[in-house]
């Protein structure tokens, strides 16, 4: 469950069990847009590090820029996410192909990709 309470202020903060985050609408923090984004390029570093994990090296190093591309409809329309991954010179190709492809498998792009699946609800409790 995430939750937020709405107040006069330009912060928000969105709450967990466990942790809390926060954004704000006057540019002192990311928006929630900006989050969003920022966790498609955060999804793409944790499974960068579980690749290393499992080809039992160091991810230390490795470079992640991720760019959101807006679509025919404007800039609330994502039509493309661009990943560019730098790796050190120690990485040889197949441990840069197993990254890469680990990447492109993060969990939160999958959930983008199956999107037209997802039904929001909003409804007064």
């Amino acid at each position: 469950m995430y939750s937020t309470v709405v107040d006069s202020t330009p912060l928000i903060k969105v709450s967990t069990g466990k942790h809390e985050t926060s954004f704000a609408l006057n540019g002192s923090l990311m928006n929630p847009l900006e989050g969003f984004y920022a966790t498609l390029a955060a999804c793409a570093a944790v499974y960068a590090k579980k690749a290393c994990k499992e080809l039992g090296i160091s991810a230390e190093g490795i470079a992640i820029d991720c760019k959101p591309f807006a679509g025919p409809k404007g800039p609330l329309t994502l039509a493309k996410f661009k990943t560019d991954v730098r790796f050190p010179e120690h990485f040889n190709a197949e441990q840069k192909a197993a990254i890469l492809d680990s990447i492109a498998h993060c969990a939160v792009k999958e959930v983008v990709m199956d999107g037209p699946t997802i039904e929001f609800l909003v409804a007064e409790v």
